[in-house]
């Protein structure tokens, strides 16, 4: 089934998060998830440093932006409206099992969906924002 409503001037550019550690955040992004650094900018006068960082160029896939602001000496405040982000990965059940080896906090393992159709799991970055592992949709269907 096609989706024909999509308004073509409007496209997802990147999500922001502010980050404790910006150095951990990008371990975990890029080391763990397999992200990669897209630009990082330090601003001096605003104290802050932004990093995107994402699967490919910022022209052509949506990226994280992790805003760093440097008096910063406490982890933030979530709310009650944060959920999550999602990441989708062929094998679930491999990605949880690497990710885990290589230190990242496992939430819930791999498991089916309600209708046990697809496989998730949620993971933790450094910051306490939470990661859904997806099993890839095929959206040619």
């Amino acid at each position: 089934m096609t989706n024909t409503n999509f308004n073509s001037d409007y496209r997802l550019a990147h999500t922001m998060m502010r980050v404790l550690d910006l150095e951990k955040s990008i371990h975990f992004y890029c080391d763990i998830l397999g992200m990669q650094v897209l630009r990082r900018t330090d601003y001096p006068g605003g104290r802050y440093t932004n990093a995107f960082v994402g699967y490919g160029p910022e022209t052509e896939f949506p990226a994280l932006e992790l805003t760093h602001n440097w008096d910063q000496v406490e982890h933030y405040d979530k709310g009650n409206g944060w959920g999550h982000i999602c990441i989708e990965t062929l094998d679930v059940y491999k990605a949880v099992e690497d990710l885990e080896a290589n230190g990242a906090k496992i939430i819930s393992p791999a498991k089916p969906m309600n209708a046990g159709t697809r496989i998730l799991a949620f993971i933790e970055d450094p910051d306490g924002y939470v990661v859904e592992l997806n099993e890839k949709l095929d959206l040619t269907e």
